[in-house]
C-alpha cells in the first residue's frame, strides 16, 4: 500500500532522536516553544471531477501504480447497497494518483474484486465480497515497471493440514500495467509444498535479499513456517526461489520499506505476535544484501506499534517499537510491566542497545482500551533523517530531532446526522510519503465517524495530505462519490 504506513496505536512525549538521546528540562522547553497547533483549513470535501490517470513509462517504486514517476495513494472505499449487492457494504480499493503538485483526488481509479480478477467468494458474508483494508499489497513482482496487486482470498472447501482445519487462503496476483490492474483473471502464486494445501496469510512486500527485485513474505496458514517468496515472479505465478526456514508465530508480519527510488536495499522483517489488547512480543529477522533474511531472530521488547526508518541519520535502518496504549480489558490484565508501560524504544541499525523514551499520560477523559492511533517514519524536511509521526489523544505530533510539531486536522462536528464530540474529531496519522517528487515527505492523516474508525470495519473516509508539518495541505478529500453509492 502506501509508504511508511503504520496502523497500530501510540502516544508519545519526550523523544529526541538526535543521537538517540532523551530530553530533560531543556528538551521540554524546546517542545513547549514549538508546540503551537497547526490546524487545517477545513473539512475535506468530495472531489467534483473524475479523470483517468496518465499512462507512465514505468518506475521502480512499488507505490507508483501507473509508472509515471510519482507515488500514488491507495485508500479504502466503502460502497453502499447497489443492485448487485442490495444487502450489504462492499469494500473497494481506491487509487489517488500523485503528481508534481501532490496527490490529485480528481485523478483516481476504484477497483473491485472483479477488477482485480479475483474469484467470487463462496459464502454470503457481505465483507467477503469486498477488499478489506490492508488485504491488498502492491509490489512489482515481475519487474516490468508497474506494481502488481497481491491479495489473499479463501477458496474451496475446508481442508485439514496438520492440526489446522480451514479453507485454503489462495494468494493471487493481478498484474499491473500503465493503466493499473489489467482486469484479466488473477494468477495464483505457486507456494512451496509445505504451505500449498492451506495457503498463506499476513502478506507483506519487501526486498529481503537486496537484489532490487520485489519479494513477498507471509505466514503459512498451516502454522508450519514463515514463507518468503523471492522475485522476480513469472507471469505463471512462480517466484524465483522460496525460503521456509523462518519459524511461524501466531501474529502478523511487518516489513521495512522498499526504497521508492529503486536503489537496492535489503529490507528486514518483523514478526509481531498476536495481541488481545495487551502489548505483545516482537522478533526481528535482519536482512543482508545477497543473503536474505537471517534465520536467527532477535527478540525485542513488547509493543504493538512499529516503524522502520533512519531515525539517527547514520544511513542505517532503525526500528521503533512502542506501547500503543491499548490494554486487555479482562480483570487483572489492564496493566503492562514498567519496562513497557508508556514507553517507546528505538533499536539502532548497527545492532546496538535500544534507547528507551517515556510516553505521556492520556489527558483526563480521553483514555480508551484501544490507544490513540499509530506511528510512522516521516522526513518532511528532506534532510535524510526520519522523524517519528506519532498519534496522540489530541491529534498527531512529528518528532524530528529536537523539534516537536503538532499537526492537527479535525473532522466535521456532525456526520450521518449525528454530533461528534470534539475530543473524538482529531485526525490520526496513517503514514507519510513523497507524492510530488520533491524529496520531502507529505504526512497522511485520516478520520471517520466513530472513535473506533480504525477498527471493526468503520473505515476512514476523510483524508488530509499535508504540506510537511505545516498547517497547509497539499490536498484533502472525502471518499464520498469515489464509487457508485460510496461514502
Amino acid at each position: 500500500m502506501m509508504s511508511r504506513t503504520a496502523l497500530a496505536s501510540l502516544a508519545v512525549s519526550c523523544v529526541a532522536l538526535t543521537g538517540l538521546t532523551g530530553c530533560g528540562d531543556d528538551g521540554q522547553a524546546r517542545e513547549s516553544a514549538s508546540r503551537a497547533p497547526t490546524a487545517g483549513a477545513g473539512v475535506p470535501a468530495a472531489p467534483t471531477e473524475s479523470r483517468a490517470p496518465a499512462r507512465g513509462k514505468g518506475s521502480k517504486d512499488p507505490d507508483d501504480i501507473n509508472g509515471d514517476g510519482y507515488r500514488d495513494l491507495v485508500v479504502p472505499v466503502t460502497m453502499g447497497a447497489t443492485p448487485d449487492n442490495p444487502g450489504g457494504i462492499e469494500q473497494q480499493l481506491g487509487v489517488v494518483y500523485g503528481s508534481a503538485k501532490g496527490p490529485d483526488p480528481a485523478t483516481r481509479t476504484v477497483h473491485s474484486r472483479g477488477d482485480l480478477g479475483l474469484p467470487d467468494p463462496m459464502d454470503g458474508a457481505a465483507q467477503s465480497h469486498g477488499l478489506p483494508a490492508g488485504s491488498v499489497t502492491t509490489a512489482d513482482l515481475d519487474g516490468d515497471g508497474y506494481p502488481d496487486f497481491a491479495t489473499t482470498t479463501a477458496t474451496g472447501q475446508e481442508l485439514q493440514d496438520a492440526q489446522v482445519i480451514a479453507r485454503r487462503n489462495t494468494l493471487y496476483v493481478a498484474w499491473g500495467s500503465p493503466g493499473g490492474p489489467t482486469g484479466e483473471t488473477a494468477t495464483a502464486v505457486r507456494l512451496p509444498q509445505s504451505a500449498a494445501k492451506l495457503g498463506v496469510e499476513s502478506v507483506v512486500r519487501g526486498d529481503f535479499d537486496g537484489d532490487g527485485h520485489h519479494d513477498l513474505a507471509a505466514l503459512a496458514a498451516n502454522q508450519s513456517s514463515t514463507v518468503v517468496l523471492y522475485g522476480p515472479f513469472t507471469r505463471a505465478g512462480a517466484p524465483a526461489r522460496t525460503d521456509t526456514s523462518l519459524p511461524w508465530a501466531d501474529g502478523t508480519l511487518v516489513a521495512d520499506d522498499i526504497d521508492p527510488t529503486g536503489e537496492p536495499r535489503a529490507t528486514s522483517l518483523l514478526l509481531h505476535e498476536i495481541s488481545d489488547g495487551e502489548q505483545s512480543g516482537n522478533t526481528l529477522y535482519q536482512a543482508t544484501t545477497g543473503r536474505g533474511l537471517s534465520a536467527n531472530g532477535r527478540q525485542l521488547r513488547l509493543g504493538n506499534t512499529h516503524a522502520f526508518g533512519d531515525f539517527d541519520g547514520d544511513g542505517r535502518r532503525d526500528l521503533a517499537i512502542g506501547d500503543s496504549g491499548s490494554r486487555n480489558d479482562e480483570p487483572g490484565y489492564e496493566t503492562e510491566g514498567p519496562e513497557v508501560d508508556g514507553s517507546l524504544a528505538v533499536y539502532p541499525g548497527d545492532g546496538g542497545q535500544p534507547v528507551t523514551h517515556r510516553l505521556p499520560e492520556a489527558p483526563d477523559g480521553r483514555r480508551t482500551d484501544y490507544g490513540p492511533g499509530g506511528i510512522a517514519a516521516a522526513d518532511p524536511d528532506g534532510d535524510g533523517r526520519d522523524g517519528i509521526l506519532v498519534a496522540t489523544y489530541e491529534g498527531a505530533t512529528l518528532i524530528d530531532g529536537e523539534r516537536r510539531t503538532s499537526v492537527l486536522r479535525e473532522g466535521p462536528a456532525r456526520t450521518e446526522g449525528e454530533k461528534t464530540p470534539a475530543k473524538w474529531r482529531h485526525a490520526r496519522p496513517a503514514g507519510a510519503a513523497d507524492f510530488d517528487g520533491d524529496g520531502k515527505d507529505e504526512l497522511i492523516l485520516n478520520w471517520a465517524p466513530g472513535s473506533l474508525f480504525g477498527y471493526y470495519g468503520e473505515y476512514p473516509t476523510y483524508w488530509w495530505i499535508t504540506d510537511g508539518a505545516t498547517s497547509r495541505d497539499k490536498t484533502s478529500f472525502r471518499t464520498t462519490g469515489f464509487a457508485p453509492g460510496g461514502s
